[in-house]
């Protein structure tokens, strides 16, 4: 799964793919309707997803979004995703049995429900995929052009 056109802007719910870059903002696609708006740079924070990172306890180590995701998606049936008004001890149990490791003194009960949040949104779109799969696609894609 690539989250490299994502991008989660402040003030706008959802997460929206990236259209075009202006100098003073961003033009940014609603994944739902296809409808693309002028997002400026003055009022808006801009965060694209492939940036988020979640720190582990593996020396001083992060781990990137598109894993979590990865993680969470291969683990669907045997952990299913919490709703997003779930109590903060079962979130942290939770992201205990998805990444085992994660450091729980810096990942924060606020970022672990955006993650929550923006799995579902992207899941329920079927926006998330196996990297196998995807490098398959890839493979496919290569194969083609020769």
């Amino acid at each position: 799964m690539s989250l490299e056109k994502l991008v989660v802007v402040g003030g706008i719910a959802g997460v929206h793919k990236v259209a075009a870059n202006r100098s003073n903002g961003l033009i940014i696609e609603n994944l739902d309707t296809g409808k693309k708006r002028f997002a400026p740079s003055r009022k808006h924070q801009f965060t694209p997803l492939e940036s988020i990172t979640i720190y582990t306890d593996d020396d001083e180590e992060t781990l990137e979004l598109s894993k979590v995701f990865q993680t969470m998606f291969t683990k669907l049936e045997e952990v299913p995703v919490v709703e997003n008004n779930v109590s903060n001890d079962a979130l942290k149990e939770y992201f205990g049995k998805i990444i085992p490791n994660y450091d729980r003194d810096r990942v924060f009960i606020g970022d672990m429900k955006k993650m929550v949040k923006w799995f579902r949104f992207l899941n329920d779109r079927n926006l998330i995929t196996l990297e196998e799969e995807k490098a398959a696609e890839e493979e496919t894609v290569e194969n083609t052009d020769e």
